[in-house]
């Protein structure tokens, strides 16, 4: 720098200095110290080298200029377009608070920044992901509200809120909610999902597979909706529809072994052994049904008449979850084998509770098919159990004993 450069540098590092100053003073905002740190930083060099006429390099003099007149003539002219530099740094200091998990220190900041700037969308936004992390959902909810007040288009704080409600058990808020999110926003997915999952947990199946089949319009490739409206068909007990989702959904993730486990459900309930069998082994990959699956292929082989492989599936079944000692000592097609189970002695009080992911939904639907396949079962027993013939005989006699009884009345 020739003298002269150097004179022109401190006038005006020493003016935006100055300007700095007021601003901390007028906003009455300690965040300014830092660029003012910097400043001084910068003109001190510029001194120091000006007093003893010293000749820095570029990368010290760039790093002067930077930090003396770049960075604030950046932030005047960011206020000037109406952005609070003050309120984006501290946003900034929580977002690395919160990458830190130091919830304590960002929500300290975001606190006084709303006290500060109390329309400050960012930091009511912050602040609800804080306390959601806390686990005051309610609050969050709040923190959320206000996000929104401020930023119309915020939707995924929309899709907050209405997460927060259904998790507090307010489903028909949670309802009215999204339907007003997917009003404005149709292609919302995750939106469409939980409004689907609200209907079905109120048990309106119907009005769920609607909204999955709008979200389709927007995602027809879409694995989680497919599945989705596959459960939805099924507690309708339109499984042939049912299997087809299922179906398309396993194609398009051919990881998702819940589906696998659905359809060979389906497949027991219609008979369709062969079929069901390969479903139930796709399924045995999944750790958490992989019990249910054994247990299962146990009943196909008894159905088949082949003991042996029962015994084995069902003793698999029990060593992966004891829960299946009690269900298959006290299951009708399973006491011809019953003695050949590998029972551990354990107390019934030391039974482990299987402990499972699935969503509510899928628990239905899952609880569901087995209780269709449980009910199929014992029909078809009775039928086998009476022929037509007698069952004519018996219901003729039944007739007869009951207009004596009236008569005798």
């Amino acid at each position: 720098m020739v003298i002269a450069e150097k004179i022109i540098f401190s006038i005006v590092a020493f003016y935006l200095f100055i300007i700095m100053f007021f601003k901390m003073i007028r906003k009455n905002d300690t965040i300014y110290i830092y660029s003012l740190v910097l400043q001084a930083l910068g003109i001190a060099i510029n001194f120091i080298e000006i007093i003893f006429a010293l000749e820095f390099n570029i990368l010290i003099k760039s790093l002067i200029y930077v930090i003396s007149i770049l960075i604030p003539l950046i932030i005047i002219i960011m206020e000037i377009r109406g952005r609070n530099v003050a309120e984006i740094l501290k946003l900034l200091i929580v977002k690395i608070a919160l990458k830190s998990n130091n919830t304590k220190y960002a929500k300290k900041i975001l606190i006084e920044l709303i006290n500060k700037y109390p329309n400050s969308y960012g930091a009511h936004r912050y602040l609800a992901e804080v306390y959601e992390k806390e686990g005051g959902m309610r609050k969050a909810i709040g923190e959320y509200v206000v996000a929104v007040d401020l930023n119309k288009k915020d939707y995924d704080s929309y899709y907050k809120i209405s997460f927060l409600l259904k998790e507090l058990d307010q489903k028909e808020d949670a309802k009215v909610m999204l339907e007003n999110l997917l009003s404005k926003k149709p292609d919302y997915l995750k939106a469409t999902i939980l409004l689907g999952d609200v209907y079905c947990e109120l048990e309106q199946y119907k009005e769920a597979l609607n909204v999955y089949s709008n979200g389709l319009r927007y995602a027809p490739n879409d694995y989680d909706l497919l599945y989705s409206m596959g459960i939805a068909y099924t507690m309708l007990n339109d499984f042939q529809n049912a299997k087809i989702c299922y179906e398309k959904a396993a194609t398009i993730n051919n990881l998702l072994f819940k589906a696998y486990y659905n359809i060979a459900q389906i497949n027991l309930i219609s008979n369709e052994y062969d079929e069901a069998e390969q479903y139930f082994i796709k399924t045995v990959e999944d750790k958490e049904l992989e019990a249910d699956a054994y247990y299962n292929l146990g009943k196909i082989y008894m159905l088949r008449g082949d003991y042996e492989n029962a015994v084995k599936f069902v003793n698999l079944a029990i060593q992966l979850d004891n829960n299946y000692i009690k269900v298959a000592t006290n299951e009708t097609i399973f006491i011809p084998i019953a003695s050949k189970f590998d029972i551990p002695a354990i107390d019934e009080e030391d039974i482990a509770k299987k402990e499972i992911s699935l969503t509510s939904k899928e628990m239905k639907a899952k609880e569901h098919l087995e209780k269709t396949y449980n009910l199929v079962d014992e029909l078809n027993i009775a039928k086998n159990r009476v022929p037509r013939k007698d069952r004519d005989k018996e219901n003729e006699k039944d007739e007869l004993e009951k207009e004596i009884g009236e008569r005798e009345k």
